[in-house]
């Protein structure tokens, strides 16, 4: 992997982390020009990067993923922010979404869910911070939609959309997985979306009609 990430501490701190979690840093960098050529160099399975980095601070980090997606669709890429900054977010989200993430820099300290969102995002799945889709589900001003679903498929559309599997949202939400998968169709034929196969695409269909 690819890890990009102005704080030389933070930087530091995920390199020792990720090499004793059994993960090869091929390269660990300070800016978005360095991440792209580092990645044009020899591609790795999944970037790691910083949304705001050098030198304004502002998107670099998210504009050179968006560019890497584009460029080698192959490679995953896993996002970082310190705040939910929600155009960033939706601009990201609503592309595809197979092997794509999104995380607070806070949920990197909790190391479980740290390296359970990048073998995701490695495996070409999705892995969404929690704290964002809540804010991407608050910002919908589709409400009449979202107003037909009940309290439970709300708790549904959540845990999908933070990139998790039936079987997974299952466990989490404790209740069976015949009982998500009922939820999921429901979901869909309220929000009136028609997603592709896969958990992935009906992800991207549900942060596309969030996004708009």
């Amino acid at each position: 992997m690819i890890l990009a990430e102005d704080s030389t501490l933070l930087r530091e701190g995920l390199v020792r982390l990720l090499a004793e979690e059994g993960h090869e840093v091929l390269a660990a960098v300070g800016n978005a020009e360095l991440l792209l050529k580092a990645v044009a160099e020899d591609p790795p399975d999944v970037v790691v990067a910083d949304v705001r980095m050098p030198p304004t601070h502002t998107d670099e980090g998210l504009r050179a993923a968006l560019e890497i997606r584009g460029r080698w669709p192959g490679v995953g890429v896993l996002v970082l922010s310190q705040y939910v900054e929600k155009r960033y977010a939706t601009e990201l989200l609503t592309g595809e979404t197979e092997g794509v993430g999104y995380l607070l820099k806070d949920r990197v300290v909790q190391v479980d869910e740290f390296l359970d969102a990048l073998e995701r995002v490695a495996a070409g799945r999705a892995a969404f911070d929690p704290e964002v889709v809540r804010q991407l589900l608050g910002r919908t001003t589709h409400t009449d939609l979202l107003a037909r679903l009940t309290v439970r498929e709300r708790d549904v559309l959540a845990e999908m959309a933070q990139g998790h599997t039936n079987a997974a949202i299952a466990r989490r939400l404790h209740i069976s997985q015949s009982g998500v998968e009922k939820h999921t169709n429901a979901i869909f034929d309220k929000l009136e979306l028609t997603g592709g196969e896969g958990y992935s695409r009906r992800v991207l269909a549900v942060l596309r009609y969030l996004g708009s």
